[in-house]
């Protein structure tokens, strides 16, 4: 059964102050209307401007996420969003009298328990989902961190976490199921930090407004009196503060004994949720943070834009290649005998594709190149790599139908292979340079493995009522 979209029934608020900027806030959460997805408004900009919680707008995930639009920006949105997307809400308005919501108790319980309260609204559209056919991978070696995500039926989590620390160490856990264990297993996980990142932050002029009422600091290491009176000064603690026997600053008692990986879980649902659609899928992390989790939903991004192209091009759903030539012919305005490109075999949106061509006896300019001995010419198999170019640069703009590509240069061109008849030509282009409309790609052109012809290609992108040729059916 399909679930349908959601929102939230009621309008309601809640205060506090941020945790890195020290501002106070009030973040009121409100109704959205499908297709709206999870948007953050600074209400006291008189502008009002909205910010979408998605991956194109994140600027920097330092110690949190934040995002923007131009100049205008909204800091550590992880624990807000993480609530939104734990209860599954897909469509919400958060208003913001500040530039960071406010960090409550450290962790997503408040802004999920308000949600619960305010009641959710069945919106009547079906939920779109990123459903994970094969396994995706980011790795990040120098760090030794590793995010890998399987299929699944639904969304699930398995988390590791690995310190030295003998108080934080190796800890794991695992989420199942997000109805049956979000609110009551992670939500309330407390975001944490170690005693020894804690001089570096606030010199750093962040954690403004952290204490140890709304967050875990786990002391990794001796700190002599008069370090601790200053972190004892920065925390508003009246009285000296020690290093608590039980491994934590101050009095903190933990709610789980792994609370560390459980908030790690909610870190990373909040992130996964910049995608703008839900995962179906199992995602196992080791060692991971915020700069990873993005890193993945980047992958995650280009995956689902290459199932949207292939739904909207592509009904077959062969897994052998992308679009075949009819879909080639919902984008392309080309047509025989100048359609070079029979097939697209790998797309990456805004990075590569790969396409074949299998040249035929009966290409009508073998007639005259040459008689007696057919050589493909060399500016065919250009114009066939520009083509799939043409496919690439295509899907990086919305409306496609209502675009052209017209290539304005070529450097570097060299022809290393004849080409005959019988031969499949395989394309491949990659984007090296795409700015307000102008697109670098570099084309190589293959026949066995064996390079036949290699250009530098400069296009521009043009609407189509500019110019002579009809929009595609």
């Amino acid at each position: 059964m399909l679930a349908n979209q959601r929102t939230i029934k009621n309008s309601g608020s809640l205060k506090g102050i941020g945790l890195h900027t020290g501002r106070m806030c009030t973040l009121t959460f409100t109704p959205a209307p499908t297709g709206h997805g999870i948007r953050f408004i600074r209400t006291d900009l008189e502008h009002t401007p909205e910010i979408p919680a998605y991956i194109d707008h994140v600027t920097d995930v330092l110690r949190g996420t934040s995002l923007s639009v131009g100049d205008d920006v909204v800091h550590t949105v992880e624990h807000v969003v993480a609530a939104i997307s734990g209860l599954q809400i897909d469509n919400i308005r958060v208003e913001l009298t500040a530039d960071e919501p406010p960090v409550m108790d450290g962790s997503s319980y408040d802004f999920a328990k308000l949600l619960q309260e305010l009641e959710f609204v069945d919106q009547g559209e079906p939920k779109q989902y990123l459903e994970i056919d094969h396994t995706i991978a980011y790795r990040d070696s120098e760090h030794d961190i590793d995010i890998i995500i399987v299929p699944s039926d639904r969304f699930r989590v398995t988390y590791m976490i690995d310190y030295p620390n003998l108080i934080l160490g190796t800890q794991y856990t695992s989420l199942y199921d997000m109805d049956e264990e979000f609110l009551t297993e992670f939500a309330n996980a407390r975001t944490f930090g170690l005693i020894s990142e804690i001089q570096q932050l606030i010199d750093n002029n962040l954690i403004k407004g952290g204490n140890l009422e709304n967050a875990v600091v786990f002391v990794d290491k001796e700190l002599p009196q008069d370090e601790l009176d200053r972190l004892g000064k920065h925390f508003k603690i009246d009285s000296k503060v020690k290093l608590a026997q039980n491994g934590f600053l101050g009095k903190t008692e933990l709610r789980y004994t792994n609370e560390a990986v459980r908030h790690k879980v909610v870190d990373l649902i909040g992130d996964l949720a910049l995608l703008g659609v839900p995962l179906k899928g199992h995602v196992l992390a080791a060692r991971a943070g915020h700069s990873a989790h993005v890193e993945m939903v980047k992958l995650l991004q280009k995956e689902l834009q290459l199932k949207q192209l292939k739904k909207r091009y592509q009904p077959s759903t062969s897994k052998d290649y992308v679009f075949d030539i009819d879909a080639i012919q919902r984008i392309l305005p080309h047509r025989h005998p100048f359609l070079l490109v029979d097939r697209i075999v790998e797309l990456v949106p805004g990075e590569r594709v790969a396409g074949i061509k299998n040249v035929s006896i009966g290409e009508p300019f073998f007639q005259g190149h040459f008689p007696g001995h057919p050589i493909m010419p060399g500016v065919l198999i250009v114009e066939a790599m520009g083509q799939a170019g043409g496919i690439l640069l295509l899907n990086t703009v919305e409306k496609p139908k209502e675009k052209l590509v017209f290539f304005t240069g070529l450097d570097k061109v060299k022809f290393r292979k004849p080409v005959h008849p019988g031969d499949q030509l395989y394309m491949r282009v990659e984007m090296t340079y795409n700015r307000r409309g102008i697109c670098k790609m570099k084309g190589q052109a293959f026949v066995d493995d064996q390079l036949a012809a290699e250009a530098m290609m400069t296009a521009v992108l043009v609407d189509r009522e500019d110019s002579d040729i009809p929009a595609g059916q």
